[in-house]
């Protein structure tokens, strides 16, 4: 029973980064209308900064929450300065998708220039402590994670749902042209929603530092997979669902590993991704994506 509920918050661990990322990925599709492919990427190049800062003596708490702060200033000036030449959600999507391609290669270039290629050691946000539950022993990191996690579902749920802000994101990804007729600063509203999209991508990136207990220029690639797995299968257009994906690959992955001998850690996106095939199968949209209905 022990090893059962400490491979069930490995999961939870695990999967509230994916939720993160694949929130961060969700985020930009809902603004934009498109995907992000150097969304990890962004991730670990402020997770550099955050350590940058870690170096020169913040307390890796504060260095997080300034690395957040940079990300979403980078994403900002990432969608001004190349989404809208490309013409933003009107353009062509294959060029957008070639130039987050290549900001994926650049990104993860730069920061092995910068910083270097071998890994850079960090501590954990919340601590190396370990809380008792059902005889088994859960790291105080694992639920500070959690924690993290809650807070951004409620304060996204909220955004979107009763602010502003939300109100013109959506509005902006459902007509753009009408958006503007009402008012809405299109570009600097699809600004706000990649510089926030990048922010929860630092968020995600400096927790898998913190569970590494190390920053390295790779360390977001998988992540990025198991994200964009969890937004499929939670539904693009659900910041709730990509979280409930993200939980759930996390889950599936630690506990079928952990138990079907045929399946080791060689094999360990196996799961998550047939899991995401059969839900598919049966809901394209995903479980808690909104179908699309058009004129036939």
């Amino acid at each position: 029973m022990e090893l059962f509920i400490q491979r069930v918050f490995d999961g939870l661990q695990a999967g509230a980064i994916y939720a993160i990322l694949a929130l961060a990925i969700v985020v930009i599709f809902r603004a934009s209308g498109l995907l992000n492919f150097a969304q990890g990427e962004l991730a670990m190049f402020t997770t550099f900064v955050a350590w940058a800062m870690l170096d020169a003596g913040l307390p890796w708490w504060a260095a997080t929450i300034l690395s957040t702060v940079v990300g979403f200033i980078i994403g900002a000036v990432l969608y001004r300065l190349l989404i809208v030449r490309l013409g933003g959600p009107a353009g062509n999507p294959l060029a957008i998708v070639i130039v987050t391609i290549g900001l994926f290669l650049i990104l993860n270039d730069g920061a092995g220039i910068i910083w270097g290629s071998n890994p850079a050691k960090v501590p954990r946000i919340f601590g190396d402590g370990r809380v008792e539950f059902l005889g088994a022993g859960i790291s105080v990191q694992v639920i500070g994670l959690l924690a993290v996690l809650a807070v951004l579902v409620v304060g996204f749920g909220l955004l979107f749902q009763r602010t502003k802000l939300g109100l013109a994101l959506r509005a902006v990804t459902s007509n753009q042209e009408s958006a503007a007729l009402v008012g809405i600063k299109v570009v600097s509203t699809l600004m706000i929603g990649w510089g926030l999209a990048a922010a929860i991508g630092s968020i995600a990136g400096t927790f898998t530092a913190s569970q590494n207990l190390s920053v390295d220029t790779n360390m977001m690639q998988i992540a990025l997979i198991y994200a964009f797995a969890a937004a499929t299968l939670g539904g693009f257009d659900s910041p709730l669902g990509a979280v409930v994906g993200g939980l759930i690959i996390g889950l599936v992955s630690e506990l079928v590993v952990g138990y079907v001998d045929i399946i080791g850690p060689d094999l360990r996106l196996l799961p998550g991704f047939v899991l995401v095939l059969v839900v598919l199968l049966v809901r394209p949209q995903g479980i808690f994506g909104s179908a699309q209905v058009a004129r036939a």
